[in-house]
């Protein structure tokens, strides 16, 4: 019997095999960078972003999705600002709330570390994921026009930011 339970832990090298699937399934070119996800890339975990920058949710003893938080700046002066670098839930897994569920987690992470701020970049195009960054509080700080060109097309880059109290 199934409860639908979505739980939040933080990843493990034994979840990449999963992830990576996840991560070359549910990116297109109104939410990702195709160049990205073509080839026969065997890895999701990098020297840069490791199981420690992840946390990844399951359900039903799957992993259904994961939101990656880093550091923004490498620098003290930036020092309790997070990014954001990466939020996807599986394609047969998504409308369940499990996008809800990682932001939820990860603004509690982000506080638990003490920060000031989440920050992230979205498309312009990908109305589904700023409606939902919105309704999780996050407000736009800019928008760069024709940042990126995906498939013939420019596609803005739009900045958004959660400002946490701390």
């Amino acid at each position: 019997m199934s409860d639908n339970r979505v739980t939040v832990r933080r990843a493990v090298d034994s979840d990449e095999p999963a992830l990576l699937e996840i991560e070359l399934t549910a990116w297109d070119a109104t939410s990702g960078f195709p160049s990205l996800t073509a080839g026969g890339r065997t890895n999701f975990f990098t020297e840069r972003s490791g199981p420690a920058a992840h946390l990844v949710a399951e359900q039903d003893g799957r992993l259904v999705g994961y939101i990656r938080l880093q550091d923004k700046y490498p620098f003290e002066e930036g020092a309790g600002v997070l990014a954001v670098n990466g939020l996807a839930v599986a394609v047969d897994a998504r409308g369940r709330g499990i996008g809800s569920v990682l932001l939820d987690a990860v603004t509690a992470e982000a506080q638990r570390r003490g920060a000031r701020k989440i920050a992230l970049h979205v498309h312009g195009v990908n109305t589904v994921a700023r409606r939902l960054y919105e309704r999780h509080g996050y407000v736009v700080e800019g928008t760069h026009p024709r940042e990126f060109l995906i498939d013939g097309q420019y596609v803005d880059a739009v900045d958004l930011a959660l400002y946490l109290d701390v």
